[in-house]
């Protein structure tokens, strides 16, 4: 299991790069250190199954917010824009997570596996995210399995089809409360995603709203409405947004000058870079790299 303590996402996609999936196995475990870093958003198209060890964490869908505290979990589908914030920077706060293509578990996508117990969730009037919380007692004993899960030596012969097998187990479990709680929602609009690409291509310079709309092929009205719906935020906010969480990136992973982040990142002057930094980190970004390389 490896320890990270940030994601990397592809700048013209908004897709999380997961380093170390090999094509012969399609999975990775994690344990993420959230202490220092929230999660903007993103989508991988692999599914997400975690547990947390200590703190809390809020996670972010288009469908809506969930909480999960210490000793709950959940899944993440495949495909499903989302993002997580911290809520006790001053808490340890880690996740245990299981990253996985669904097929290493089906196999074939025709095959009565896939259809009985996978495309219920994968497919059609698709889930988002299915939480697993401490206090809801039918949910108990998968929460113990799916926090045994990472307990597997992964040197040890037939780590990979005990894996297999308990993750089929946890899968069989998601499926149960899929059907008891008619958990659905709607995929995410393509067109959103679209808008976002042109976000992530084009920060550095002036971008309008007329710009994101038609990147998407919709008006402006219909593209204030399709981000507050699927992002709740505005295509402006995620603009920023997005420039802040790049300067991060660059205040924590190059020596370049303040000015030159503010310009590259598409904030112009570096006064106003630093009132945008400030009232959404409540640091300067001086004071955030110095903390960065203390740390």
């Amino acid at each position: 299991m490896k320890n990270v303590s940030e994601i990397h996402v592809r700048e013209n996609s908004g897709e999380e790069m997961l380093d170390g999936m090999a094509p012969d196995f399609p999975y990775i475990s994690t344990r993420a250190l959230l202490d220092r870093y929230s999660v903007l958003w993103h989508w991988h198209k692999a599914v997400e199954l975690f547990h947390m060890e200590s703190g809390s964490l809020e996670y972010e869908t288009p469908q809506g917010k969930h909480i999960f505290p210490t000793g709950s979990g959940g899944l993440v589908n495949t495909g499903v824009l989302h993002r997580t914030c911290l809520l006790n920077s001053n808490a340890p706060t880690i996740q245990k997570l299981h990253i996985f293509d669904a097929s290493l578990l089906y196999g074939d996508v025709g095959g009565r596996i896939y259809q009985k117990y996978f495309a219920p969730i994968l497919t059609g009037g698709r889930v988002e995210i299915i939480p697993l919380l401490p206090d809801e007692p039918e949910q108990v004993k998968l929460l113990e399995l799916l926090r045994d899960s990472f307990s597997l030596d992964e040197n040890e012969i037939g780590y990979e089809l005990r894996l297999r097998t308990i993750l089929s187990d946890i899968w069989l479990g998601l499926a149960g409360l899929n059907h008891s709680m008619d958990i659905s929602s709607k995929l995410p609009d393509e067109k959103i995603k679209l808008m976002m690409l042109y976000i992530h291509e084009n920060y550095p310079y002036s971008v309008k709203i007329s710009d994101i709309a038609a990147a998407g092929f919709v008006s402006e009205r219909e593209c204030y409405r399709a981000f507050q719906a699927t992002l709740h935020t505005s295509p402006g906010e995620y603009l920023r947004m997005y420039r802040l969480q790049i300067a991060c990136k660059m205040l924590r992973e190059t020596d370049k000058s303040i000015t030159y982040i503010s310009q590259s990142c598409g904030f112009g002057s570096s006064s106003f870079f630093g009132k945008a930094f400030l009232a959404h980190f409540g640091t300067t970004p001086t004071e955030y790299r110095r903390s960065c390389s203390t740390s």
